[in-house]
Formats: C-alpha cells, sequence, structure tokens
C-alpha cells in the first residue's frame, strides 16, 4: 500500500509542479502590470529581472551541485547563451512590450499558442511522437486543441459579468483612461509581438530539453541561462536608456516586481521547469500554459480592475479538460514505454542466462 501511494505521488509531482509554476507565472503578468504603471523602462524591468535572478541562482547552484558538476564544454556554454536568449532577454522584452500594449488577460491569453507551436516543433524535431491510431495520441491531440481552443474562448467570448468578489483591490485605478483601452493597431501589434514571444519560448524549450540531456543540473543550468540572459538585457536596456536615474527602483513596486519576477519566476521557477522537461518533455511542460490564463484571469479581475466574464468560466473547463486528456495520454505513453523497458530487459536476461548455460 505505502509502495502505490509513493508511486502516486511520484507520478503526480511534475504535474503540481506545473501548476505552481503557471500559478507563480500568472503573478508575474500582474506585477508587470503594476511596475509599467508606476512607468518603469520595460527594458530596464527585464534586464533588473535577470539581475536578481542571476544573484539568487548561482549561490543556489554552486551549493547544491558543485560536487558532481560535469565539465562545461563550449557547447553547453552556447546552449546556455541560446536560452538566455530565446528564453531569457528575447522572450521577456517581446511578451512585456505585448503586455504594455494590451493588458495582462490578453497577454496571458496569447501565451496559451505555445503547447500547438511546441507539438508541431516537438513532432519535427522528433522529440514528441503522435501515434493517431491509438487512443494516447488522439487524446494528446484532441487535448491540445481542447486547451488552446478554452483559451480562445475565454479570450474572445466575454458573456455577463461574473462578480465573484464582494470586495476588490482596482490597483490601477489612477491610470489614465486611455491607457486602459488599447487601440486597434495597438491590439494588432501586441498580438504578434505576443507570438514572436511564443515562438521564442517554444525555442527555448527544444533547446533546453536538449540540453539537459547532457547537461543534468537544473540549477546550474538556470544560473548559465540567468547570467547569459542578464548580460544581453543589459546591453538590450543601455541601447534605449543610459540615465542613471531611470535604473533607480526605491522602496516600491518597481523593487517588489523584479525581486518576485527574478528571485522567484526566473530564478527557483524555471530550475523547476527545467526540472520538469528532463522527466517530461517539452509538450508536457507546455500544455500547462493554458492555467495560467486561468490564474491571470482571476487575479487581474481582483486587482487591476479587469472584468470576469461568464467566457472566463467556460474557457476555464475547457482547459481543464484538455489538460486532463493530455495528462492521461502522457500517463498511458510513460506506462508503455516501461513496459517495453521491462520487456526488453526480461529478453537481455534470459539470453544472459541461456548463453551461460550453453557455455
Amino acid at each position: 500500500m505505502g509502495g502505490k501511494l509513493s508511486d502516486i505521488v511520484d507520478a503526480a509531482k511534475p504535474a503540481i509542479v506545473m501548476v505552481i509554476v503557471n500559478l507563480v507565472f500568472g503573478g508575474v503578468n500582474i506585477f508587470y502590470r503594476l511596475a509599467l504603471n508606476d512607468g518603469i523602462n520595460p527594458r530596464i524591468l527585464v534586464a533588473y529581472r535577470f539581475i536578481f535572478a542571476t544573484a539568487f541562482m548561482f549561490p543556489l547552484a554552486f551549493i547544491l551541485e558543485r560536487k558532481r558538476s560535469p565539465r562545461l564544454t563550449w557547447m553547453i556554454a552556447l546552449q546556455g547563451f541560446l536560452c538566455g536568449l530565446f528564453g531569457g532577454s528575447l522572450a521577456q522584452n517581446l511578451n512585456l512590450k505585448s503586455l504594455a500594449l494590451t493588458s495582462a488577460t490578453f497577454s496571458a491569453a496569447m501565451a496559451n499558442l505555445i503547447p500547438a507551436v511546441t507539438f508541431i516543433f516537438a513532432v519535427s524535431l522528433g522529440l514528441e511522437k503522435v501515434a493517431i491510431g491509438t487512443w494516447a495520441g488522439r487524446a494528446k491531440a484532441g487535448g491540445t486543441i481542447l486547451s488552446i481552443g478554452g483559451a480562445m474562448v475565454l479570450t474572445f467570448y466575454k458573456g455577463p459579468n461574473i462578480n465573484i468578489w464582494s470586495a476588490s483591490m482596482h490597483l490601477l485605478k489612477h491610470q489614465d483612461q486611455d491607457q486602459g483601452h488599447p487601440t486597434s493597431h495597438d491590439v494588432l501589434l501586441g498580438s504578434l509581438l505576443a507570438l514572436a514571444g511564443c515562438f521564442s519560448f517554444v525555442i527555448w524549450l527544444m533547446i533546453q530539453a536538449k540540453m539537459g540531456e547532457k547537461y543534468p543540473l537544473p540549477y546550474t543550468s538556470t544560473a548559465l541561462m540567468c547570467a547569459t540572459a542578464t548580460v544581453q538585457a543589459i546591453v538590450y536596456a543601455m541601447c534605449s536608456e543610459r540615465s542613471l536615474s531611470a535604473w533607480k527602483l526605491g522602496w516600491n513596486v518597481r523593487l517588489l516586481t523584479v525581486a518576485y519576477t527574478g528571485f522567484l519566476a526566473s530564478g527557483f521557477m524555471m530550475t523547476l521547469v527545467t526540472w520538469c522537461l528532463r522527466k517530461r518533455g517539452p509538450l508536457y511542460v507546455s500544455v500547462f500554459n493554458p492555467l495560467m490564463l486561468v490564474f491571470v484571469a482571476i487575479f487581474a479581475s481582483f486587482s487591476l480592475d479587469e472584468k470576469l466574464h461568464l467566457g472566463s468560466i467556460i474557457g476555464g473547463l475547457l482547459i481543464a479538460t484538455g489538460l486532463y486528456f493530455m495528462l492521461w495520454a502522457k500517463g498511458v505513453e510513460m506506462k508503455n514505454m516501461a513496459m517495453v523497458s521491462r520487456s526488453k530487459t526480461s529478453e537481455e536476461t534470459e539470453t544472459i542466462t541461456v548463453s551461460t548455460g550453453l557455455g
């Protein structure tokens, strides 16, 4: 009984981790909006995020992985640089600019293109196999489509307002009225930037999955990624803003934002994502992304005065159903792989035994 319970807990760990990760990432969108409303330069915000993340991750990596760190080759260093670019500085600058042009909920909704893009990339590169003729393959494809469809329903179908809070904090109540209503040009540009951010993030997933095969140290690889992203983000920010006064944080929402996004999101959460990538693969990680939209919709309705509608509830249910299909399919595949592995081991043992007997 104890063994079965332990197996269930171990099997559930990646799912629990990814739910927590997307909960924290949902908070990133809220803090981003608050910091932008306070007037911080988006490029400086990204630079500070990775400065804080690097300061957090390097000591942690040294303490936990210094005794088992493999040799850092030029290929690993290059992969770390690319991870810092596509999963760090480039992706965050694109997403932050998109959020500035639209809203926290819209930005999170566009991020739900990540599972579809990841699915295509993973299948094309041979990192993920889809057997449409099996129930697991159909569930995987259908679950991905259902999750994305739920996210689109949440975004484009509003319906009547749902008042779930008896009280709320409107932290952006002093913002200009025009800022809360993006123009069609802003929405179009924000959509394109968000789409580019999705592609950037998916490329990072692919590179990180390959890097993890030969460098299976989540803390050290995350530290390397954050360090390279820091250099890239600082150079990019300095090109647009060289005034030292613009880099001042103070004891305000700006400092809270870079601490939250740096220490917690880019530091600890990215380490968990790297661990989950090694355990389950890029598609498994990306399919949880729609959960972030649900969290952002709830947080934004409470703190940013973004209205929660019936479409949000329906979309959330569709997302949850799609996630269930994907997890079930992945579970079936993992079980089949384990059975095949045990079968091969048994055959090899029998062969050795027969050879020994003949000898």
